[in-house]
């Protein structure tokens, strides 16, 4: 391919357009998610205040989860297809969901502290969503280190498909194993003054991961087009 058939596939890369706005009513929705959920909920009677974290802590919880399953998707699809958009939304995705679960971990730390005297316990949720952060680390530092893109397109993609899987472990372990952990939480297992408002903060916090996933995408589009640009002109002047 030449540098002018690389330049034109360049202003064929897609644009925010609406997707600013979408972003920025996210950011507007998420801030007034959280001031309306802390202000309209009541204490809770054993925990207090203390308790008004599960608006932020279990939607981010979610969003990983949600956002690693986008990885498995994509790897699969990139695997079957050989696709290079499929790759870094699959990368995109995996970004995302490795800050949402660095998230996780500090907002539960800081909830264990006064809840069970300890900011860690090797307890089976805990480790095993550690253990998850730090598969998708790994992915990223290998996408980091390898150049040849089919190469690191295909490393990574099986990096995440395995990292993927390891989301039903996380979910599942305060069931499959005793735990300080409480089970999952879901709208079900709420009182129901409570209920409005997590629902109004998991779909905050969706719009907010949609709105992230978007927009590295466009960035990783716009870096392997440089890339290519880079690499026609090297062989160009070679």
């Amino acid at each position: 391919m030449t540098v002018n058939q690389h330049s034109a596939s360049t202003h064929e890369l897609p644009r925010p357009g609406y997707w600013r706005w979408f972003g920025l009513f996210a950011l507007v929705f998420l801030i007034a998610s959280q001031v309306l959920s802390v202000l309209n909920s009541p204490p809770d009677r054993d925990m207090g205040d203390l308790q008004k974290i599960i608006y932020v802590h279990v939607p981010s919880a979610f969003m990983m989860m949600l956002s690693f399953g986008v990885v498995l998707v994509y790897s699969v699809l990139y695997l079957w297809r050989r696709r290079e958009n499929d790759d870094l939304l699959a990368a995109s995705a995996a970004e995302v969901g490795t800050a949402f679960a660095g998230l996780t971990l500090v907002l539960g730390m800081l909830w264990a502290r006064p809840t069970w005297n300890v900011w860690w316990a090797w307890d089976a949720r805990l480790t095993s969503t550690l253990v998850l952060f730090l598969i998708f680390v790994g992915y990223l530092s290998l996408r980091a280190f390898v150049d040849e893109p089919e190469r690191r397109a295909q490393w990574s993609a099986a990096v995440g498909i395995l990292g993927a899987m390891n989301v039903s472990i996380v979910y599942m372990s305060v069931r499959w194993w005793r735990t300080l952990h409480q089970t999952q939480s879901s709208p079900g297992t709420f009182d129901p003054a409570y209920v409005i408002w997590f629902r109004v903060s998991l779909f905050a916090f969706l719009f907010v991961m949609i709105s992230f996933v978007r927009y590295r995408y466009l960035a990783a589009r716009i870096e392997r087009a440089a890339e290519q640009l880079a690499e026609a002109a090297a062989l160009g002047s070679a």
